[in-house]
């Protein structure tokens, strides 16, 4: 499979995985928000991974109306979250009643937004950029070639080059602070949704290597995430003026090591695996060749 065809089989599938969700998440479906902003990440994720092919400004364009839509998503995901783990904790009423009252008024902006003229161009520009924007019938024989690419081999070059990222970034993960913690977390779920999205189209024999892969990254996703869930917690609380030290629910100082821990111990294994094996160059489709250059005449 050629990268132009993996890209938009990738990209249409996790944009339908964000309009799919628009009536529920309209409701205040919680669920239905949480799968919206986890298609649509995946959905950026991807025009990211395939970036040297579909670079420009329509890309730019789009990227940042995603971007303004995934802020919405994320203010409502951030305060389930935090709801959540009040209700686990027993919270007491008068807490649950200002997160809830809060929760409702973010609910509000979110189903305007989700119900504005700009939410539906944007679902329509991104579908007709997947399909036939600018990137797909640019000339001359880099962007050719560049589309006509063999999965495969382009997919193990640039994971190798996200996991050579993230590897750098996370050293020193025990000693570092909550930013740089988080931009860790950012890295992580962007190569965890990267190998997601291309592992049916990897050769056979990389899979089992690649697989060993997303169980270490998902093991330290799970540990940042609780982490970062506990940061964002604390600052909802600060906003809200309930006092972070009365609040329940708080990951003590022990609980922070082991889960720090947890994560540096997965990057460790994750750096011994080789997952990323780029294979020998494949003979391109010639008449996939030619159907693309006769749509970019």
């Amino acid at each position: 499979m050629t990268c132009e065809a993996a890209f938009r089989t990738i990209a249409r599938q996790y944009l339908h995985g964000v309009t799919e969700q628009h009536r529920a998440a309209c409701a205040g479906s919680a669920e239905a928000v949480h799968e919206m902003r986890i298609a649509l990440t995946r959905l950026r994720t991807s025009i990211a991974f395939f970036a040297p092919m579909v670079d420009g400004d329509e890309r730019s364009r789009i990227s940042a109306e995603l971007k303004w839509l995934h802020a919405h998503l994320g203010i409502v995901r951030d305060l389930d979250v935090a709801l959540e783990r009040l209700m686990k904790a027993g919270g007491r009423s008068p807490d649950m009643k200002a997160w809830k009252q809060e929760r409702a008024a973010c609910q509000r902006h979110l189903t305007r937004a989700l119900r504005s003229q700009r939410y539906r161009r944007l679902i329509r520009d991104t579908s007709t950029w997947i399909e036939k924007g600018g990137w797909s019938a640019k000339r001359g024989k880099p962007s050719l070639d560049c589309r006509l690419r063999p999965i495969g081999e382009y997919s193990a070059e640039r994971l190798k080059k996200w996991r050579n990222t993230l590897l750098k970034k996370s050293r020193g993960l025990e000693e570092v602070g909550a930013r740089k913690r988080h931009r860790v977390r950012l890295i992580n779920k962007k190569l965890t949704y990267a190998l997601d999205a291309v592992e049916s189209l990897a050769p056979n024999e990389e899979m089992p290597a690649r697989q060993a892969a997303l169980k270490e990254l998902r093991k330290a996703q799970r540990s940042l995430g609780q982490l970062n869930d506990d940061a964002r917690y604390r600052v909802i609380a600060q906003g809200l003026q309930d006092g972070v030290e009365a609040l329940p629910a708080l990951l003590g100082a022990k609980r922070k090591k082991r889960l720090l821990h947890k994560a540096a111990e997965a990057y460790r294994e994750f750096a011994r695996l080789k997952a990323f094996r780029i294979p020998k160059t494949s003979v391109r489709d010639d008449a996939a060749k030619v159907e693309v250059a006769k749509n970019s005449d």
